[in-house]
This record gives C-alpha cells, sequence and structure tokens, in this order.
C-alpha cells in the first residue's frame, strides 16, 4: 500500500463506528485502534443526580448522599459511544468490572453495542472501581459515566 492509500484507509477507519481495525495482506499488515479518555465529572454535571432521587418514592435520602460526595471528587469512565451497556461477554458469564475490583489500562470494563456491533471499552488508566453506574442492558449515550473509579 502506499501512503495516500493508507491515509484514506485511516480516513475511512475514523469515519467509521468501528473501535478497532486489523488488515493483513501478503507481507503488508496495519492495525488501527480508537481510544477514548476518561474525563473527570465535574461537580456542574453530577449535580442533576439528586433531582431523580426524590422520584424514587420510599427511598430513604441517606444512602443518595454518599454515592455522591464520590462522585462529585472521582474519576469517570464515561461512555465514547451512544449504545447499550453489556457488563459481560454473554448472559452466564461474569461480569467484565464489578464494585471493587482493580483494573488494569487495557481491560476490557463492559461491551458497548452500535448498530449490531460490539465494541469492547478498554481502561485507559489502571483504577479501582468504586461505583457501576450503568446496568446491563441499558442504553447509553455519548459522554455518559458508566463507571466511578479512583486512579492507582
Amino acid at each position: 500500500m502506499d501512503t495516500k492509500q493508507i491515509k484514506a484507509l485511516m480516513h475511512d477507519f475514523d469515519e467509521s463506528g468501528l473501535s478497532r481495525v486489523k488488515i493483513t495482506k501478503d507481507d503488508f499488515s496495519i492495525e488501527m485502534e480508537k481510544t477514548y479518555a476518561a474525563v473527570a465529572m465535574t461537580p456542574a454535571i453530577a449535580m442533576p443526580a439528586p433531582v431523580a432521587a426524590p422520584l424514587q418514592v420510599g427511598t430513604p435520602s441517606a444512602p443518595i448522599a454518599a454515592p455522591l460526595a464520590h462522585e462529585m471528587s472521582g474519576d469517570m469512565i464515561l461512555s465514547p459511544m451512544v449504545g447499550t451497556y453489556y457488563s459481560a461477554p454473554s448472559p452466564d458469564s461474569p461480569e467484565f468490572a464489578k464494585k471493587g475490583d482493580v483494573i488494569r489500562k487495557g481491560q476490557v470494563v463492559a461491551i458497548l453495542e452500535a448498530m449490531k456491533i460490539m465494541n469492547e471499552l478498554e481502561a485507559d488508566f489502571d483504577c479501582k472501581i468504586l461505583e457501576v453506574l450503568a446496568t446491563n442492558g441499558q442504553a447509553v449515550e455519548y459522554d455518559m459515566p458508566l463507571f466511578l473509579v479512583e486512579k492507582i
């Protein structure tokens, strides 16, 4: 492949919904992967959470206040796309990441399905899972917090 073909391939990959691609032909091989950085949650974004709490009838307010303190000061793993969140590779498999788990950079923490394509979500840094904020099968939005984490 010449430089123009490689640049065109990179552009097409960037525009696609794929997160990883590897192409091998004869003695040529190229592998591309999109990485998404997790962004720390700011207090302004975390503030809407208490508004949703009063809608839960009969739920005491004390347990809700404790996680909010962590959300405001913790780091997050955010959804890099719109799709469906899956916590495990199949319904009868163990979850990729649970509360209390220590996750290493590059380790898969979830699968996000978009347009029938299963995209593995990998941690961008070593961390400990403080809270899993999404539920299995939940529709997620771009930049939606999925995990509250503590960087290690």
